[in-house]
């Protein structure tokens, strides 16, 4: 038996911001941002909180499972942009959703909090502490960028994806996390501070800040080094794996990871020009997509791999489970002329 994902679910903000939209607030254009990370366009949130997009996509991924949200005894979040100390993001999406029966925490591993979260819930089921499991990436990275600094608005993003994981015949193989936080101040952001009667300085305003090219030879170092002891507990090889899903930070870095690897680019499906980084909710928010798409077959293997602030990394290996959706054919008629025009 296996920790085996059973449903999907993502949400994304209605408002879209594209480059060109960017352009007018920063020193940048289209033909820039897209070279340097192959994004296009990106969802901001308005009045969409963090807890309310992550009910949205455990909403859709408790729909997909075909379950009853009290069966599920496990909500972690994966987070570092909630609207709230406290209550967690978590046991307000368990309100949201009806999820009586289960118990509630918030993790935050930044980039990499989905495929923390999912190793955390994968731990709860293999020892008998849970049955069913909901695992949730939501981010509103928006409220934390500072949309005067073109070295952070072009990337970041908002949204939410989610999944439920319950024991079943096929599922996590292999799971991998790592960190590294000496170098963890090459992607920060300052909270605010919390002035009293004591101290009444004028309280700053920070952001997320970050330096690029160390992020860069960072995730280009560790993700081929953590997918290959990945693949060595799971006795795979590199060809064995049919797609590896990895965190939306820009096309570049994933690009280069396939060059590194020697892995062809097909094998690297991405959705960064459209979404952006979402932080923790890239990989959820790609594997719906993937799911809904029906790109994903039964028996499927993929690596499920984020890596970004903390410094943290880590990924998983599993065996996909998910029956392939019929998708009606007007509907497989448009995915193919985007194909095309893209």
């Amino acid at each position: 038996m296996a920790t085996g994902i059973i449903g999907t679910g993502s949400f994304l903000p209605p408002t879209i911001i594209t480059n060109d939209d960017l352009a007018k607030m920063v020193k940048t254009n289209d033909e820039w941002i897209r070279e340097h990370t192959g994004i296009v366009e990106r969802h901001i949130a308005t009045d969409e909180t963090t807890s309310y997009m992550g009910a949205e996509a455990s909403l859709a991924a408790i729909e997909n499972a075909g379950i009853d949200p009290k069966e599920i005894d496990l909500i972690v979040f994966a987070t570092l942009s909630p609207e709230r100390a406290t209550p967690s993001m978590s046991c307000i999406v368990q309100d949201k959703i009806g999820a009586t029966n289960a118990t509630c925490f918030d993790v935050n591993a930044a980039c990499s909090g989905f495929v923390y979260a999912l190793q955390t819930a994968d731990a709860y089921i293999t020892a008998g502490l849970a049955k069913t499991a909901l695992v949730i990436g939501s981010e509103t990275l928006s409220k934390m960028v500072d949309w005067k600094d073109r070295s952070t608005c072009i990337l970041f993003a908002d949204g939410a994806g989610a999944a439920i994981v319950a024991n079943r015949d096929q599922g996590i193989v292999s799971s991998v996390t790592r960190s590294d936080g000496s170098n963890g101040m090459s992607l920060k952001c300052k909270e605010r501070s919390t002035r009293n009667f004591l101290n009444r300085k004028t309280e700053d305003k920070h952001y997320i800040q970050m330096i690029g090219p160390d992020i860069f030879k960072f995730a280009v170092r560790k993700v081929p080094a953590c997918i290959n002891l990945l693949l060595e507990r799971a006795n795979w090889t590199k060809e064995d794996i049919d797609y590896y899903v990895l965190h939306q930070a820009n096309a570049r870095i994933i690009n280069s990871v396939s060059k590194k690897m020697e892995i062809p680019i097909e094998k690297f499906p991405m959705n960064v020009d459209h979404c952006g980084n979402t932080s923790s909710a890239s990989v959820p928010i790609l594997l719906d997509e993937m799911n809904r798409t029906a790109k994903l077959k039964p028996g499927d293997k993929l690596v499920l791999c984020g890596f970004g602030g903390g410094l943290t990394w880590g990924a998983q290996a599993l065996v996909w489970g998910l029956p392939t959706p019929e998708i009606p054919e007007n509907e497989e008629e448009d995915t193919e002329e985007t194909q095309e025009k893209e």
